[in-house]
């Protein structure tokens, strides 16, 4: 058997149920000019107790599907945000 991916990323959204959006940034380079790109990916996770809020950092692991886009769970939340949890602005 395989092991289940593990992500770190920040939460974006936290207005469902049960639910979280993580968005998780990596960094590629670019394969012609060999320039330095971040690159984001969101994932929805099942957060069971819902600790994470906006703007936390937490930690991510696959799982079995939960839903239609349901593919993670929160393991951890590693860092609490220190803002209120007053409208995050999301980057693309």
């Amino acid at each position: 058997m395989g092991k289940r991916k593990e992500f770190t990323g920040t939460v974006i959204s936290a207005k469902m149920q049960k639910t979280v959006v993580v968005k998780i940034m990596r960094l590629s380079k670019h394969p012609k000019y060999s320039r330095i790109m971040k690159k984001y990916i969101k994932f929805k996770a099942h957060d069971e107790k819902g600790l994470a809020k906006a703007g936390d950092i937490v930690k991510i692991e696959e799982t079995k599907p939960i839903s239609k886009d349901k593919r993670f769970r929160v393991t951890a939340v590693v860092k609490k945000s220190a803002t209120a949890h007053i409208g995050l602005k999301e980057e693309i």
